[in-house]
């Protein structure tokens, strides 16, 4: 009788390995995991080496050097994050007093449809209180003898820029005896020019536009501004309103007007002009029981809309109603109160927004799904999302007043941050702060095991924003709501941080959206205010570039003869404008050969007594389009000509 064989308890038999099938190759058997050291029934197996697979017939990869393959290896185990993946959320910090509310609702209101009552009552509370408010500061008013003023924009003024009120100024006459009774909002005096305004010989940008105003050693002198002027800065400079509270007054046209001097008043830098400009305006002297105006109130609005939005905050965990309430609310608030369209009319400026609402309430939805619903579900810390999500909500939705007076950045474009003072650096300290913020949400994305996921989205943002920089022509413009959508996908997940930064992009989004509205990704040179680099063979030729325009003055100095060559009609041009003092004051065409010599014109002085400099700009025409005009050449008050800078 055969005795059975004797093992010990922990050897392997034949049949703890697995064995060959006829369709396998030995190289190909060393990929099985073997069975070492476990019983026979175990079902966690020990991987083959590294070293053990990759010497094996089978691997593909022994062209790529050992090194790189390692290198590698600890990338991919390092984006795999650790495993099991942390479970990230939001604790919060003294829970009896953060979970309060919530008792308080389940105690007194249980039932779901009286929550949703309640909730309705708090919105049409706030909108009662909100829409009453704001419609009565945007209607009231009364100057005694003017009667009610209008709404003014900040950068509202008498006259257009360029050639815009046609030959001679006709376009916006009256120049004099006509008064305009008007109220601006507050904080007028930050308004600044995107696209550089010329005064003379000088370049205005990035800066405020007034042009005159009293005299320094005589400020109870009636002062005087020339009519280009924005009208709310003029009021401020003036002394007639405030930029805190902006105010009603009265201005008056004065004709035409010589020699505006340049001052400092209320924090605001006048320019001067030492020409003469045909329309000008002052402001009446009103007395306090004449006018009738009530101050801006954004900030009492804004007290109303916070208050709402922090009793929704506090008292609903439902991520749906907390987001979309707070995105509809500030939206409506940036679009209407704390930094509306650049129009006067209320009517207008709902319409507008009305128009851009609807599509920013599809991308909310999107944003919800996406990013905010997996931060804010299961959130009980309620005060922490009060303060951390909502209040950087409300810094990013008021950036007029945040973080557009801190930082000289007005568009994200090499040419305006070349062209802006202290831009680099704001920019650099911006970049150093988003790179830290960036470490900082790359390492929670790997611990909570999404870092693959997250590579996929980022990776294909990246490729899309090459796409569009590389478009000839276009220039890339990353606008506020741009900004929202690339980053707010890093926040979608339950740490404090995300619930900061969440909020801070939420508010830039709705910012960019009520103010700017969807603007395009990618623009044109002329639109960003910038000179093309054509080179002369495109369409936009005429339009990029201007006369290069000789002189002769005459012996006495009555005139002087201006001559540009032979217009370059192939380009597109068919004539010629001549701004004197920054008004249109010659323009001719090509089918006005009878009247005119195409490559040149003769102009009188326009002044004789008492001579002053003339300044001349030229632009070339295509139809009723102007193209850009050049730069100021001086017929000085000597009858000296100085040619058009060339830098």
């Amino acid at each position: 009788m055969a005795l059975p064989e004797h093992r010990y308890n922990d050897e392997p038999t034949a049949h703890d390995f697995p064995s060959l099938t006829d369709d396998e190759t030995d190289a190909e058997s060393l990929d099985h995991r073997l069975l070492l050291g476990s019983e026979p029934e175990s079902s966690n197996p020990l991987p083959l080496p590294v070293w053990m697979r990759e010497s094996a017939k089978s691997f593909r990869y022994k062209w790529v050097p050992l090194p790189l393959r390692k290198a590698g290896r600890a990338t991919a185990r390092w984006v795999k994050g650790p495993q099991p993946p942390r479970d990230l959320h939001i604790s919060p910090w003294l829970p009896q007093i953060q979970e309060a509310p919530i008792r308080l609702l389940d105690r007194y209101v249980p039932k779901k449809r009286h929550r949703v009552l309640l909730l309705l009552a708090l919105y049409a509370c706030w909108l009662l209180t909100w829409s009453l408010m704001l419609w009565h500061n945007s209607n009231s008013g009364y100057i005694k003898d003017y009667g009610k003023p209008g709404n003014l924009w900040c950068g509202a003024s008498f006259w257009n820029a360029g050639n815009g009120c046609g030959l001679n100024g006709n376009g916006c006459r009256p120049f004099s005896s006509s008064h305009l009774a008007f109220r601006c909002p507050a904080d007028c005096r930050n308004t600044k020019l995107l696209t550089p305004h010329t005064v003379g010989n000088q370049t205005l940008q990035y800066q405020g536009l007034v042009v005159g105003g009293p005299k320094t050693n005589d400020p109870e002198f009636m002062p005087i501004y020339r009519a280009d002027s924005f009208i709310c800065q003029a009021a401020i400079h003036a002394g007639v309103t405030t930029d805190a509270g902006g105010g009603c007054g009265v201005a008056t046209l004065v004709g035409e007007h010589t020699n505006y001097e340049a001052s400092t008043f209320h924090d605001i830098q006048s320019t001067s002009f030492p020409a003469t400009f045909p329309r000008s305006f002052t402001f009446q002297k009103l007395s306090e029981s004449q006018k009738e105006c009530p101050s801006d109130s954004r900030w009492p609005l804004f007290a109303v809309t916070a208050v709402a939005l922090v009793i929704i905050s506090l008292f609903t965990m439902s991520p749906a109603v907390f987001f979309f309430s707070t995105f509809a609310i500030m939206m409506f608030h940036v679009g209407l109160v704390s930094d509306p369209p650049n129009l006067s009319s209320f009517l207008e400026k709902f319409s507008l927004l009305l128009s851009r609402f609807l599509p920013a309430m599809f991308v909310a939805a999107i944003l919800h799904r996406y990013c905010a619903a997996p931060l804010l579900t299961g959130l009980a810390a309620q005060l922490d999302k009060t303060v951390l999500y909502l209040g950087f909500c409300f810094v990013g939705a008021l950036n007029n007043y945040t973080f557009a007076p801190l930082i000289p950045i007005q568009r994200l474009t090499s040419h305006d941050l070349k062209a802006q003072p202290g831009a680099p650096i704001a920019l650099a300290i911006i970049l150093t702060s988003i790179i830290a913020i960036i470490i900082g949400q790359i390492h929670y994305i790997r611990v909570s095991g999404n870092m693959p996921r997250y590579l996929r989205i980022y990776i294909a943002m990246g490729l899309g924003l090459l796409v569009f920089l590389a478009l000839p022509g276009l220039r890339l413009r990353i606008h506020h709501y741009i900004l929202a959508l690339l980053f707010m996908p890093g926040t979608a997940f339950k740490t404090r941080p995300s619930l900061i930064y969440q909020g801070l992009l939420l508010g830039l989004f709705i910012n960019g959206v009520a103010r700017w509205g969807f603007a395009s990704i990618v623009e044109t040179p002329a639109a960003l205010g910038e000179s093309s680099d054509d080179d002369g063979s495109g369409n936009s030729w005429w339009g990029a570039k201007s006369p290069n325009v000789t002189a002769v003055v005459a012996p006495d100095s009555s005139n002087i003869t201006l001559n540009w060559a032979s217009l370059p009609t192939d380009k597109g041009v068919d004539g010629v404008s001549i701004l004197v003092n920054d008004v249109e004051r010659w323009r001719g065409y090509t089918d006005e050969e009878l009247y005119w010599d195409q490559n040149e014109v003769t102009l009188k002085r326009r002044k004789r007594e008492g001579q002053e400099p003339e300044f001349f700009r030229f632009a070339w025409m295509n139809g009723n389009a102007v193209g850009r005009y050049s730069k100021a050449a001086v017929w000085d008050e000597k009858g000296v000509w100085h040619p058009i800078p060339q830098t």
